[in-house]
């Protein structure tokens, strides 16, 4: 006996990676997930290889994954993936104290992160609406 299949909750032609327990605030790591929402998967690797930011790299290892999803198991062809969702969630926080003057103490707050990138493959558009445009 083992459990029933849950149904698929995302398209047939989308798929996804999820990164849970990210070492950074969910606000900084928002900025670089909304660099690459909407954008195709290869400029969107491009971008964050070239980013400053510590956690492009993390980011990038994700959409990396989803981007070998889609082509391994779903079959979905990687030329035509779009990120069509970057969203980042909260995690747990982790609270510590730093010491000040006087005996006294105040709190340090070591926030973490949930990420989640679909990527979609993008419909070729019909041959009559190219003539059109």
């Amino acid at each position: 006996m083992s459990k029933p299949k849950h149904p698929r909750t995302l398209a047939e032609t989308e798929a996804q990676a999820v990164t849970w327990n990210i070492r950074v605030s969910p606000r900084k790591l928002n900025l670089v997930a909304g660099m690459i929402r909407g954008k195709k998967a290869q400029d969107a690797v491009a971008q964050l290889t070239f980013s400053k930011r510590r956690i492009a790299v993390t980011v990038k290892k994700t959409l990396e994954s989803a981007i070998a999803n889609a082509e391994n198991n779903h079959s979905l062809d990687v030329d035509r993936l779009v990120v069509s969702k970057a969203e980042v969630g909260r995690a747990q926080v982790m609270k510590r104290f730093h010491a000040r003057g006087r005996g006294r103490a105040s709190s340090v707050e070591k926030w973490f992160s949930h990420l989640k990138i679909v990527v979609a493959e993008q419909q070729l558009a019909a041959p009559a609406e190219q003539e059109a445009a």
